[in-house]
């Protein structure tokens, strides 16, 4: 049986995929492979994948963005989606999930997949659940095992990276959640489908009961497995409740026996959470699962921002991945309200990769702090093509400079003009 891109990394070989990763994320061959090794970092890359960059994620890396996309019941157009993955890897993503539950399901994946090298993951589960409402007329409870898992496997063929998986959402979760109660209950779409299959066939959820089964299954694909966070807190008043703790003790424990097989993994955990939660959060969820990565879902800080939601979560990012994580799922400004457009996904994605970078500084991730110097050197020369060429977001950057017919009039800015401080500290330094 052939060895898996973590098993190659116990051995002390450095792989093809390895190096490759290793020069994307500016660090050694070697450093990512121990840390490949240990767990601490993944190589996100399924061998079936052809067009695909192999990402590195994880300790000592810099801090990535995934943009979600994918289509709904009611839109269903590929070219939108096709436009938005455009639009993703443009603003700067590192990874794009398809999370399509409408349409020809398996075309639109196939299309994205095709469409770009990012790094590509989705959500098995809510393929099947929608093939058995839609293909076959009967309710999502009523999946069969077997579905599940052939789900799973149509995904890993076609390619995707990184697979989703909500093994996490136990009766015994469950039922914490039950006893304890919350404002909004469950709110990740796979754990809801979860939940409900649990509770009508009175069952374990087949993705725990089974996940020998999984580990078996994704290895010849040498996927990474994205333990989800089905009871991740939909407000703020859910934050790090019992629900939320009992699943990620779980995945912890999920996460060593698929380090066992050697199977990469990264947790995803929060969601929304109040600002002084958030620090303990990543903490906690770097001890009991053994420091693998982690990959969060802002976490927003705040309920009360539809409209503004990118803010709320680049709030959270930035607190999160300061602290330790090290994977950023974007939210749009239309979380809450309706699917994205291409301009909503590169504002979640520039908002994220804000974030992002405010973390490496303080995480001293090489050549984050040197980024933000060059730029205050430029901004001092009011070298207006250089600020330019290293702003996050350059035509934006351009677009509003240029907005203002006297921009050039005096060399600075609008705000200041003629009484730019750059311009009377330079006149102190000149002979009278």
């Amino acid at each position: 049986m052939e060895k898996t891109q973590m098993e190659r990394a116990r051995e002390g070989q450095v792989t093809d995929i390895v190096a490759v990763a290793a020069k994307d994320a500016g660090i050694s061959p070697e450093t990512l492979r121990e840390r490949v090794a240990e767990g601490t970092a993944i190589v996100c890359h399924n061998n079936r994948r052809r067009n695909g960059r192999p990402l590195a994620v994880g300790k000592g890396i810099r801090t990535r963005v995934n943009a979600n996309i994918g289509t709904s019941r009611d839109d269903t157009h590929i070219d939108q989606e096709l436009a938005k993955a455009r639009a993703a890897a443009a603003a700067g993503a590192d990874a794009i999930m398809d999370l399509s539950t409408g349409g020809p399901i398996d075309e639109i994946r196939r299309a994205i997949i095709a469409e770009t090298d990012l790094c590509i993951g989705s959500v098995p589960l809510y393929q099947a659940a929608c093939d058995a409402v839609v293909n076959q007329g009967k309710p999502i409870v009523e999946m069969t095992v077997d579905e599940i898992f052939a789900g799973i496997e149509r995904h890993l063929e076609d390619g995707v990276d990184f697979i989703t998986v909500h093994c996490g959402v136990t009766r015994a979760s469950l039922d914490c959640m039950d006893r304890e109660g919350r404002i909004m209950d469950v709110v990740s779409r796979g754990g809801s489908f979860t939940c409900a299959w649990m509770t009508h066939n009175r069952a374990e959820n087949p993705l725990y009961e089974y996940f020998d089964r999984l580990l078996e299954l994704v290895r010849p694909y040498d996927a990474t497995l994205s333990l989800g966070d089905g009871f991740r807190p939909g407000c703020i008043e859910d934050a790090t409740d019992r629900a939320q703790v009992q699943e990620l003790l779980t995945l912890g424990e999920l996460t060593q026996r698929a380090w066992d097989a050697g199977i990469q993994v990264m947790i995803e955990g929060p969601g929304h959470m109040p600002i002084d939660q958030i620090e303990a959060n990543i903490r906690l969820q770097k001890q009991i699962c053994h420091g693998a990565p982690f990959y969060v879902l802002g976490p927003l800080v705040t309920d009360v921002a539809p409209g503004y939601d990118h803010i709320s979560c680049a709030i959270g990012g930035a607190i999160a991945a300061g602290a330790g994580a090290d994977f950023l799922c974007y939210v749009t400004p239309s979380e809450h309200l309706c699917l994205p457009t291409a301009a909503d996904v590169h504002a979640g994605v520039m908002a994220a990769r804000l974030a992002g970078h405010a973390a490496d500084i303080v995480k001293n991730i090489p050549g984050a702090r040197e980024w933000d110097a060059a730029m205050s050197r430029a901004r001092r020369a009011l070298d207006w093509e250089k600020q330019f060429a290293l702003a996050i977001d350059p035509p934006l950057a351009r677009k509003r400079r240029g907005e203002t017919t006297a921009a050039d009039a005096h060399g600075a800015c609008t705000m200041c003009g003629e009484y730019c401080a750059y311009k009377v500290m330079d006149s102190r330094r000149r002979p009278a």
